[in-house]
Formats: structure tokens, C-alpha cells, sequence
């Protein structure tokens, strides 16, 4: 389970993949997860329609950077000509891959027959499929959802699509459109679509611990693991997962690692966003971070007050005192797992 693998001639030298997020999968967080052990990272999900009529804003998000490597820019649209021609700008930006994305349920992207919408326009989206691989020379993956119904039949059908067309990989979270991210995903839809898969499948959802991701590769047999919300404000997750794939001991969690990554997420983001925007980012972001941990209350309240770098770090620093302190008590220490979660 841990050999080098690979999404068409992308190789990849781990199974863990990190999930596109909206407003969490910029450049400094994609750094921080890449170092953590992630092998493949996703931008967030990109307009077609923004990148062709040449929103400034969008092409922002097409920055990257080598340490970041290998790099996959998601894109929806619900036009196979606009697609075609912005896959034609990802691949000019020095994307590695590029993702379709088949899955987004948020309600405006629906409405613009986009995202999972494709999942009940097989037509529509074979032809999305077939545009984008023929306008770019690159590997060409999807991320699709169960589907609008719990049998999962829309996935089976959109996955042999994309066979067909010659795409290169396939992300599956199984989980309906009307579920969003509520409820449990039904691993067995990842399980019946790697049957009868030619390409790689990426299984997605439900993985907040090593435990999960090792049981979703033993019953699902899924070639990449795919996880989204556990990493967000715990990026050492790919570190405890890659533990676990090569049977070694789960690192225990440490107190200065986890917030030197918060020092850093600050910083990167600063050199990414500049200090103003990045200060105000930050003040929701490294809420994550401090999630069920002692005092974190107080943590929040004045983060959330931060507006420069230097007031940012001075906060973490103080934090992190107050935490070391509070843990080395003989009695009534915080308990934390072995891949970073607060039990």
C-alpha cells in the first residue's frame, strides 16, 4: 500500500490525497498538508467561466509553487467549450492534473447545471469529459458523488462514462446530493465502482482517523484515499495515516509541532495574501487548530481580533505556553490521539 503510484503519468509517492475545499485549499494550506505526507494536492474548485473571461480574481488561484508537487486544479462549468478552454489555461498555469468536478451539491451550482447536476445528464457530461481530455494533453480526473439517489447507480453509470473517455482517475464520495456532508457515506458505492474500474479510484469521506483510512483501503480496495474536513486545523493526519500504511508506531501528538504549523500557515499565507487579508483569514482558519482544547475559548476570542502577522503569532506563542503548562500538571491533562484529535 505504500508504493509509488500513479494518475496517468503523474507519480505520486503516497495514497493520500487531499480534498478540493472552497475557501480552505489555497497555496499556504496545500504547503502545509503537502509537507505533513499529503502525495497529491487539489486546488479549490475553479469557474471555467471565470478563468475564460479572465477574472483576475480566479487566476489567483491558479498560483502554485514547485514544493507543492504534484499539483491538481479542480474546474466546473456545466459548457464543454468553456471547459475545454479552461482545462487548455490550467494546463498552461503548470498543473500537473486536472480535476472535473461532478459533486459540488451547494445549491448556486446546481442551478447553473454544474457540479453533481452532471450526475443526471450522462450526455452532457460524456461530452464535458470528452472536450476537456482532447483539449489537453495531461492527465484528466473526476470527483462524483453517489448520485441523487442512495443506490448509487448514477456514479456506476458516470464512472464507466469516464472510462470510456480515457480519463485518468475517479473520486468518489459517497455520500447523496441531498445528504451534502450529513450523514454516513456508503463505502460500499467506492467498493462496486473499483470492480469494475480500469483506472485508479480515490475513495473520500468519513476518514478522521489512521484507523479510518486503513479499514477504507482494506473494504473498498481503493487505490488513493482521499481526505477532506479531519485535515482542516489538523494537517498531521497524513503523517498518522502514512504511519499506519507502513506499520509503523502512530507519532503521539506534540505539543510545539502542531502549533510551528500554525506559526507557519500564518506566515504563508501572509506571503500569499498579504498581511491585511491574510490576517483576517487566519483569524477563522486557526480556530481549527485549537478545536476542544483547554482554554480554547480564549484562544478564539483574540484571534479573532488579530489584524497583523506579528499580533497573530504573538497569540499562538502565549497559547502554546498556556497549553504546555496546563499539560505538564500531573493530574488533569488534556487527551489528545495519536493522529491529532481530542478525545
Amino acid at each position: 500500500m505504500t508504493q509509488k503510484l500513479k494518475i496517468g503519468a503523474v507519480q505520486i509517492n503516497s495514497p493520500l490525497i487531499m480534498a478540493p475545499l472552497a475557501g480552505i485549499t489555497n497555496l499556504p494550506f496545500r504547503l502545509i498538508v503537502k509537507e505533513a505526507g499529503c502525495g497529491l494536492v487539489y486546488s479549490e474548485m475553479v469557474s471555467s467561466y471565470a478563468l475564460v473571461y479572465q477574472s483576475k480574481k480566479t487566476f489567483e488561484m491558479l498560483k502554485s509553487c514547485k514544493a507543492e508537487k504534484p499539483l491538481t486544479i479542480q474546474i466546473f462549468g456545466s459548457d464543454p467549450f468553456i471547459m475545454a478552454k479552461a482545462a487548455s489555461i490550467v494546463e498552461a498555469s503548470g498543473a500537473d492534473i486536472i480535476d472535473i468536478n461532478f459533486g459540488c451539491s451547494v445549491k448556486k451550482i446546481l442551478k447553473s447545471g454544474s457540479g453533481a447536476a452532471l450526475m443526471q445528464e450522462p450526455l452532457k457530461a460524456r461530452a464535458i469529459m470528452s472536450a476537456v481530455k482532447n483539449a489537453v494533453s495531461i492527465p484528466v480526473t473526476i470527483k462524483i458523488r453517489s448520485g441523487w439517489t442512495q443506490d448509487g447507480y448514477q456514479a456506476k453509470e458516470i464512472a464507466k462514462i469516464a472510462q470510456d473517455c480515457g480519463i485518468s482517475g475517479i473520486a468518489i464520495h459517497p455520500r447523496t446530493v441531498k445528504q451534502a456532508f450529513k450523514g454516513k457515506s456508503d463505502w460500499n458505492i467506492i467498493t462496486a465502482v473499483k470492480k469494475t474500474a480500469s483506472i485508479p479510484i480515490i475513495g473520500n469521506g468519513d476518514i478522521v482517523t489512521h484507523n479510518d483510512a486503513i479499514n477504507m483501503m482494506k473494504t473498498t480496495k481503493a487505490d488513493f484515499i482521499m481526505i477532506g474536513r479531519a485535515a482542516i486545523g489538523n494537517p498531521l493526519i497524513f503523517q498518522a495515516i502514512n504511519s499506519a500504511l507502513k506499520g509503523e508506531a502512530i507519532p503521539s501528538f506534540n505539543i510545539d509541532k502542531h502549533f510551528d504549523i500554525m506559526i507557519k500557515y500564518f506566515a504563508e499565507s501572509v506571503k500569499y495574501s498579504g498581511e491585511t487579508k491574510a490576517s483576517l483569514m487566519m483569524r477563522s482558519r486557526l480556530c481549527k487548530f485549537v478545536k476542544g482544547m483547554p482554554y480554547g475559548a480564549d484562544f478564539k476570542e483574540k484571534i479573532k481580533l488579530t489584524a497583523s502577522e506579528k499580533d497573530g503569532i504573538k497569540i499562538i506563542e502565549e497559547y502554546r505556553d498556556i497549553l504546555k503548562k496546563y499539560n505538564n500538571k500531573k493530574s488533569d491533562k488534556f487527551n489528545i490521539d495519536k493522529t491529532g484529535a481530542l478525545l
